[in-house]
C-alpha cells in the first residue's frame, strides 16, 4: 500500500497533498487504480481549505515536486493506522465521509504476469460478504456478524479450486536448475500456489541480520518455474531466517483474496531462535478462511519428542491479529482449512539403514511407512490430530549426496526418511497427487508437491442480501431496554505451588442469563498500565456473548521478567480482575497463588549465600539476602559465601563431563519436560545428579543466565564496555572491577567456553555461535570481539 504526499508553493506554507486512489478489484497493475481525490493537508495532518479546481490543476506539479513516499507494511498495523485516519477525516463537516477511502496502490514491478507483486491490506470486494471481515465496533454490528456466520449456508455455495502445495529443503544452496519440473508438473495450471522452503541460508550472518540475497534468488526461480499456461501474482512472501513461504494466485482470483496476515514463530534454542520454527499466512478466499503453515522442526532421529513439542509450540504461539481489534487473535486451528507443509524431520525408526534401502528397492513403502515416526505419532494422537496425509507412493526424500540421486555416503550414512511432508485439515478437500521430484538435485533433499482440490465457499449475492435483511428485521424486534446480565462460574481462583516457566490455567465460565446479547471486557484498574499483572493473562480478554456461555482461560506464567520480584518477595501472586459488561455492571475476580522460589530469576549474590537448595530456605531469609544483594554485603550471621552459585556449577560441570564433544551443543533445543526436571533438581536438591539430555541441560544453563536480575556483567558497566570492547587490556581491567561473585562467575563460564572451543572439531562450535547464544553474559555490541579480548 502506498500513500503519496507532496508539498507545493501554491498553497500556504508547509502544505502537503494526500493522493487517494480507488479501485473496483484487487490492484495488480497501475491501470487497476484511478486517482479519486487530492486533499491538501498540513504537517500535522489537518485539512487545508482551498478551491477544488486548484487540487486538480496542481496534480501535474506532483510529478515534479514529489516530496514524500511512505510505504506502509502489509498487515494489521497498517489497517489500524488507516482506520484512525479515516475516523479523523470523517469528522470534517466539509467532506463526504463515504468518499474518503484510502485504497491500495500497486507498486509497479518490472515485467508482467507472475513477476508482479500484490501487496494489499484491504480492497473493495464486489460481493457484500466483505462485511463479514470488516472491523465491527458496535454491539448491533457484532450481533449481525455473528448471525451471518451462523446462517452462512443460506447464502454460499461450494466451488472447487486447485491448490498446489510444495516443500523443499534447499540446504543453503542457490538455485542451479529450473524448478519447472516441480512447480509446473500439473496438466492444468493450479489456481493457487503455496511454496515452502527450509534452510534457505545456513550462514551465521542471517541469524544476526535476518537478511539474505537467497530470498530474491529463490523467489525468482519460483516465479520462472510456475505453470506456463497462466499468469500469477505473488500475494505474500514471509520468511524467518531460512524458512520461507511464497503465496501466488492466478491474477483473476486476486480480487477474492482478503484479510491477509503473516506471522512467524521460532522454536530453536530457548524456544525462540529462528533456525527452527514456522512461518504462516492466513487469508480469506471468497468466503472461506485458510491458513498455510511452512514448518521446519527439530532434527535427529531420537528427537521426535522435541518435534512434537515444536508442533505444539507453533500451534499455541502462532497468533494472527483480526481486523476487529476488540477480538482475540486467531490461532492456526481456528481456520476452517489448514494446510501444513515443510521439513517436519520425522524419521524411520527401528530399522537398520541397509534394511531400509532394501525395502526402498522393492518399493515396499507400506512396510517402511509403518516405521515412520510421524505416522506413529499421529496414530497416538500426539500431533496433527484430525489432519490427513495422502498415501505415500514415493521413496524417501532425505538424505542424498548433493547433485545426485545416491543415498548419503558420508561418514554418518543417514537412514533415508520422509522428512518432507504435506498434510491438511478441513472439509471438501481431495488430493489429486502427492509426489516427490527426483530430477532436482540441488540439495540433499528432494522437493515434494501435493495438488489439492478444495471446496471453497462462494457468496451468492441475492441470497446474501435476503439473509442480511431478515437478520436486521429480527434484530429490530429484539432491541429493547433490557440490561445485559451474566453469571460467573466462580469469582475466586487460587494457583498453588507455581513454578518458574510453568504454565498454569484455570477456566472462568460466563453464562448469559439475560434477555439480550452482551459485550464483555477486562478493564484496567485506576493508575495501572494493564488490566492484569504481567504474570497473568485472560484469554479472551474481551468478546461478545450471545444466548450461551463462553469459557475464559485465566493463564499464569512466571518468566524471567516477573520471577526476580517474586523470588525476592517484593511481589506476590495476587491480583483483582475487573470484568466489565457494556451497558451492564462490573464483576470483581480475585486471583491468588503461592510461588515456589527458584534459582532461576535469583541474583548471583543471593545464590552465592545459599548453601542449601533455595526451596529449603525460609522465604524471609531469601528476602533478606535479596535486599543485601544491591550492596554486595554479607550478613554477619552467615558463613563464607560460595565462590559461584552451586546451581551454575552443577550445570557447567555436567556439560563439561558429558557434553564437551556433543554435536550441536547450544544449537539443538532441549525438551520442556526435561527442563522442568532440571529446574526442580536445582531448586530442591533432588536427585543428586541432573536429569535430562545434554541439550536440555545446555538450554537450562542459558535460561539461568538469561533470567539473572543483574547480568554477569552488571548494567552499571555497560557504558565502559561499549567504549573499550575492542581493546584487550581495557576489557580485562573492567573484568577486574566486577563484584567478586560476578567476576568468579565470569571467569568460570569463560573457562568452560574455552574448553568447548578446544573440542570444536566434534561439537562444531565457534566464537560466533557462542556469542549468539550467551547474550546473558555478553550483552555488548560486539560479543565476538569481547570474547576474544578476554582470552576466549
Amino acid at each position: 500500500m502506498i500513500i503519496l504526499s507532496a508539498r507545493y508553493n501554491v498553497f500556504p506554507p508547509l502544505c502537503f497533498r494526500l493522493f487517494m486512489f480507488m479501485h473496483r478489484r484487487m490492484a495488480i497493475t497501475g491501470s487497476d487504480v484511478t486517482l479519486q481525490k487530492i486533499i491538501p493537508i498540513s504537517y500535522d495532518f489537518s485539512v487545508v481549505e482551498g478551491k477544488p479546481d486548484q487540487y486538480v490543476k496542481s496534480s501535474l506539479i506532483w510529478l515534479l515536486a514529489f516530496y514524500y513516499l511512505f510505504k506502509l507494511p502489509f498487515g494489521s498495523h497498517t489497517r489500524l493506522f488507516l482506520s484512525e485516519v479515516n475516523r479523523a477525516w470523517c469528522g470534517k463537516p466539509s467532506t463526504s465521509s463515504h468518499i474518503f477511502k484510502i485504497c491500495s496502490s500497486q507498486e509497479r514491478v518490472k515485467g508482467e504476469g507472475r513477476n508482479e507483486l500484490v501487496r494489499l491490506s484491504t480492497h473493495t470486494v464486489s460481493n457484500k460478504a466483505q462485511m463479514l471481515t470488516m472491523p465491527q465496533f458496535g454491539l448491533r454490528d457484532t450481533l449481525i456478524k455473528c448471525e451471518l456466520l451462523k446462517n452462512e449456508d443460506a447464502y454460499t455455495y461450494i466451488e472447487n479450486f486447485s491448490f498446489f502445495l510444495g516443500t523443499y529443503n534447499v540446504n543453503g544452496q542457490t538455485p542451479k536448475e529450473s524448478l519447472r519440473s516441480w512447480l509446473g508438473c500439473t496438466p492444468q495450471p493450479p489456481d493457487l500456489y503455496c511454496i515452502g522452503f527450509q534452510e534457505l541460508d545456513l550462514s551465521k550472518e542471517v541469524f544476526f541480520f535476518n537478511d539474505t540475497p537467497k530470498e530474491q534468488e529463490w523467489m525468482k526461480a519460483v516465479s520462472e518455474g510456475l505453470h506456463s499456461d497462466a499468469k500469477y501474482a505473488l500475494v505474500k512472501l514471509v520468511r524467518l531466517v531460512g524458512i520461507m513461504l511464497l503465496f501466488y494466485v492466478k491474477k483473476e482470483h486476486a480480487e477474492h483474496i482478503s484479510d491477509m496476515e503473516a506471522e512467524t514463530v521460532g522454536t530453536g534454542i530457548m524456544g525462540r531462535m529462528g533456525n527452527k520454527g514456522a512461518v504462516a499466512v492466513r487469508f480469506r478466499f471468497h468466503n472461506s478462511d485458510v491458513c498455510v503453515v511452512n514448518a521446519h522442526l527439530a532434527a535427529h532421529v531420537e528427537e521426535y519428542e522435541r518435534r512434537n513439542q515444536d508442533y505444539r509450540d507453533i500451534c499455541s504461539r502462532m497468533l494472527f491479529r483480526q481486523l476487529d481489534p476488540t477480538l482475540s487473535p486467531l490461532t492456526i486451528m481456528k481456520h476452517s482449512i489448514v494446510l501444513w507443509l515443510g521439513d517436519l524431520n520425522y524419521r524411520i525408526s527401528d530399522l537398520e539403514v541397509d534394511h531400509v534401502k532394501d525395502l526402498i528397492m522393492k518399493k515396499d513403502f507400506e512396510t517402511l511407512h509403518n516405521h515412520d515416526q510421524l505416522k506413529r505419532q499421529m496414530d497416538e494422537e500426539a500431533v496433527f490430530v484430525d489432519f490427513l496425509e495422502g498415501e505415500i507412493e514415493f521413496q524417501p526424500t532425505y538424505k542424498y549426496d548433493m547433485g545426485s540421486d545416491k543415498w548419503d555416503t558420508s561418514e554418518k550414512c543417514r537412514v533415508p526418511a520422509w522428512c518432507d511432508r504435506i498434510l491438511w485439515k478441513g472439509k471438501n478437500i481431495t488430493q489429486r497427487h502427492y509426489r516427490s521430484h527426483m530430477t532436482l538435485r540441488t540439495s540433499d533433499h528432494k522437493p515434494v508437491s501435493s495438488l489439492l482440490e478444495i471446496g471453497i465457499k462462494v457468496v451468492n449475492e441475492e441470497s446474501y442480501k435476503r439473509t442480511l435483511e431478515d437478520i436486521v428485521r429480527s434484530l429490530d424486534k429484539l432491541e429493547n431496554e433490557c440490561i445485559p446480565s451474566v453469571c460467573l462460574s466462580k469469582s475466586e481462583f487460587h494457583f498453588k505451588d507455581v513454578k518458574f516457566m510453568q504454565h498454569r490455567a484455570e477456566t472462568l465460565t460466563l453464562h448469559n442469563d439475560g434477555q439480550v446479547p452482551c459485550k464483555f471486557e477486562f478493564i484496567k484498574k485506576l493508575d495501572e498500565p494493564a488490566y492484569c499483572k504481567p504474570w497473568l493473562t485472560a484469554n479472551p480478554s474481551r468478546g461478545f456473548l450471545a444466548q450461551d456461555s463462553v469459557d475464559i482461560d485465566l493463564e499464569l506464567f512466571v518468566n524471567r521478567s516477573t520471577a526476580p520480584e517474586l523470588n525476592s518477595g517484593q511481589q506476590q501472586l495476587e491480583d483483582i480482575l475487573i470484568l466489565h459488561l457494556e451497558r451492564g455492571k462490573d464483576f470483581f475476580i480475585s486471583i491468588s497463588g503461592s510461588y515456589l522460589s527458584s534459582c532461576f530469576g535469583s541474583s548471583i549474590h543471593t545464590l552465592c549465600q545459599l548453601k542449601e537448595p533455595i526451596q529449603d530456605m525460609p522465604l524471609e531469609t531469601i528476602r533478606e539476602l535479596s535486599l543485601m544483594a544491591t550492596s554486595e554485603t554479607n550478613s554477619p550471621d552467615t558463613e563464607k559465601a560460595l565462590d559461584i552459585p552451586k546451581e551454575l556449577w552443577m550445570m557447567v560441570d555436567h556439560l563439561y563431563r558429558n557434553a564437551s564433544k556433543q554435536e550441536d551443543l547450544f544449537q539443538q533445543p532441549g525438551l520442556r519436560s526435561e527442563f522442568e526436571e532440571i529446574r526442580d533438581c536445582l531448586d530442591t536438591g533432588m536427585p543428586d545428579t541432573l536429569p535430562g539430555s545434554n541439550h536440555s541441560v545446555a538450554e537450562a544453563l542459558l535460561l539461568f543466565l538469561d533470567a539473572l536480575p543483574e547480568p554477569v556483567i552488571p548494567f552499571s558497566f555497560y557504558q565502559q564496555c561499549l567504549e573499550c570492547y575492542f581493546t584487550s587490556g581495557q576489557c580485562k581491567m573492567i573484568i577486574s572491577m566486577l563484584p567478586q561473585c560476578h567476576k568468579n562467575v565470569f571467569n568460570y563460564v569463560t573457562a568452560f567456553l574455552r574448553e568447548l572451543l578446544k573440542n570444536s572439531a566434534h561439537n562444531r562450535l565457534d566464537v560466533n555461535i557462542l556469542a549468539i547464544h550467551n547474550k546473558a553474559v555478553w550483552d555488548e555490541p560486539d560479543q565476538k570481539h569481547c570474547m576474544k579480548s578476554v582470552g576466549v
